[in-house]
């Protein structure tokens, strides 16, 4: 056990990574120079084409060091403030975590936030300044904010280069003399953490632990605490590039199971394996349980697919814990499932993924936050508002609260004045501006959550020039005065377009959503009204024209009223139709509403 050491990687979005893992595998032979490509660890197709790493990987290398033999288990973690519960999971699998910095962007807020996910846990910090071979790197300065940021020495901030792999060498040494081995009782009972799981279509669920106490093996009768199953260990290995198996997992060791579970409920992460016989009582403490921060419908188009979609959706939560959905039904789309999010990046890739792994077509409605409501008849009862079709009458609405958030952003001083008006245009509050250098910017906002959730990440990357980094943590709820707004089209109420706004914002949100949709919804032999309304109040309209047969196109001439007549048996036929007629709403329109400022 004292050989081996469990570490993983943490940083800003595109620091370096995953690149920086494929030297450390390369000069450890973990992966021959034909399997090695860039960015090894990432398997997905579209972790590959957008350059994001979007799930954590594990992998175990063998290192020599002094003519000893070490194991190590590396976890590549994401950086992107979405998936953060990836990076909190693999830290709590770890003894020590590498913090890269990238020596040409310096620290950014994702930076800051990894870090102390780590220092909770007592990990064991090694400080990185990477590619510092670019021309526009500024190691000395960068080393400093570090030095400033940890607290550490000079000559603890290691410098390397992960495309050239300049300084990995001396890299893995660090790893074996500074991170701490694992701590474990080797003869107690088996306490394994489960920190991961995938699905695998041919032998079920493939769970990753680490082992805490004792050992497990082959063939061995196991039980998951959480939900008290009993399984056989069919399988249990490595992690290598691929999977190794091993007649046996000691202690501080980090491996896979497979014992043929086909349910995706009956492997929860962050639950604890344990021996059927004189097993352990009491679980290890996981982590805690994932916050989702956006909520959205996912329908699907034909609604015979909905148990469909259901299992599509329980076999990617194996692969993404912070994945949280529940059945809705909606009267325009049918029976769907409303999921929570952890941001707008999230949706996006988990829309991506149904799409591409499970073929599935879904329309998305509207994301929004939840709501606490309060009515008038009981001022102290909660009501928990998910979806604003459950707001109840306005005048038995005492008042209704909203989620507010920290926002941390990191800028250049250049770019102060355009981040603030934005905050400030989405209703933030400022608490704090401090310069950590005399370029680099620290601004601290309190937001309304439901801000943030449509475009404030797009727009806040355009107004800095895509330097700005964004962060951001809940800070409870509080009264806001709430409206809630419907668009009718054609008088028919479409509630996937309902949505819960400040009053404040009312009528600029309803004029622009009329307006989009006049430009997505085809135009239809009659005329189409399409309105945004508060309760009984419309407060902005516009009209879809209808398509017209030019029906005076016969008369040459002649009296006024032969033209007349015409036009107005036309007229008749349209009223008539306007009255049986019904609109089709396309899906982009759904989505566009997200892009209001386009």
């Amino acid at each position: 056990m004292k050989n081996i050491r469990n570490f993983c990687i943490i940083a800003h979005i595109d620091h370096g990574k995953s690149t920086l893992a494929d030297r450390l595998l390369e000069y450890t032979n973990t992966v021959t120079s034909r399997e090695l490509q860039s960015q090894t660890l990432d398997d997905m197709d579209i972790e590959k084409e957008r350059g994001i790493t979007i799930k954590s990987h594990a992998i175990q290398m063998d290192y020599e060091l002094n003519g000893e033999k070490y194991i190590l288990n590396l976890i590549d973690t994401p950086g992107h403030v979405d998936f953060s519960y990836e990076v909190s999971r693999s830290i709590a699998a770890c003894e020590g975590a590498l913090l890269i910095v990238d020596a040409a962007q310096s620290i950014q807020a994702q930076t800051i936030s990894n870090l102390y996910l780590a220092l909770e846990n007592d990990l064991t910090i090694i400080p990185i300044l990477n590619k510092i071979d670019l021309p526009s790197a500024n190691p000395e300065e960068v080393t400093d904010e570090i030095m400033n940021l940890i607290g550490c020495e000079y000559e603890d901030v290691l410098r390397v280069s992960g495309k050239t792999g300049e300084g990995v060498h001396e890299l893995l040494e660090h790893i074996v003399n500074r991170i701490p081995a694992p701590v474990g009782n080797e003869d107690g009972p088996l306490q394994a953490l489960i920190f991961d799981s995938v699905y695998n279509p041919f032998r079920g669920i493939e769970a990753y632990f680490k082992v805490v106490n004792g050992s497990i093996k082959k063939g061995q009768r196991i039980k998951f605490m959480a939900t008290n199953k009993m399984y056989e260990a069919d399988e249990v290995g490595t992690l290598k590039l691929k999977q190794l198996a091993k007649k046996e997992i000691k202690t501080g060791d980090v491996g896979y199971i497979i014992s043929g579970i086909k349910d995706a409920r009956e492997v929860k992460v962050g639950d604890t394996i344990t021996t059927f016989e004189n097993g352990a009582t009491e679980p290890i403490d996981g982590f805690e349980e994932v916050k989702p921060m956006v909520f959205a419908g996912i329908y699907p188009i034909e609604s015979e697919d909905f148990e469909e979609l259901r299992f599509s959706l329980e076999k990617l939560r194996l692969n993404d814990a912070s994945l949280v959905f529940e059945p809705e039904s909606s009267a325009a789309l049918g029976f769907g499932f409303r999921c929570g999010f952890l941001g707008m990046l999230h949706m996006e890739i988990v829309q991506e993924r149904l799409d591409r792994e499970f073929n599935m077509d879904v329309i998305t409605t509207v994301p929004n936050v939840s709501y606490h409501g309060y009515t008038k008849k009981d001022p102290e009862k909660m009501i928990l508002i998910n979806n604003p079709s459950e707001m109840t009458d306005p005048m038995t609405m005492d008042r209704v609260e909203e989620p507010f958030i920290k926002a941390s952003i990191i800028t250049k001083s250049d770019y102060v004045g355009p981040v603030m008006t934005l905050c400030i245009e989405k209703r933030g509050e400022i608490v704090n501006q401090s310069y950590l250098t005399s370029e680099r910017v620290e601004l601290v906002f309190n937001m309304p959550l439901a801000e943030v959730v449509f475009d404030f990440y797009d727009r806040l990357k355009s107004v800095s020039k895509g330097y700005a980094s964004f962060d951001y943590h809940p800070i409870g709820f509080r009264s806001s005065k709430l409206v809630k707004m419907d668009i009718l089209i054609n008088g028919d109420m479409v509630d996937a377009l309902s949505s819960l706004i400040h009053d404040s914002n009312a009528y600029y949100i309803g004029k622009r959503m009329c307006e989009k949709l006049r430009e997505l919804i085809p135009r239809q032999q009659f005329d189409i009204a399409v309105q945004a309304a508060l309760g009984a109040k419309v407060i902005a309209r516009e009209t879809i024209k209808a398509l017209r047969k030019d029906v005076t196109a016969k008369c040459y001439g002649g009296d006024i009223s032969r033209k007349r007549k015409l036009l107005e048996k036309q007229k008749e036929g349209k009223k008539k139709m306007k009255q049986i007629g019904r609109v089709e709403v396309p899906q982009s329109a759904f989505m566009a509403v997200l892009k209001l400022n386009d």
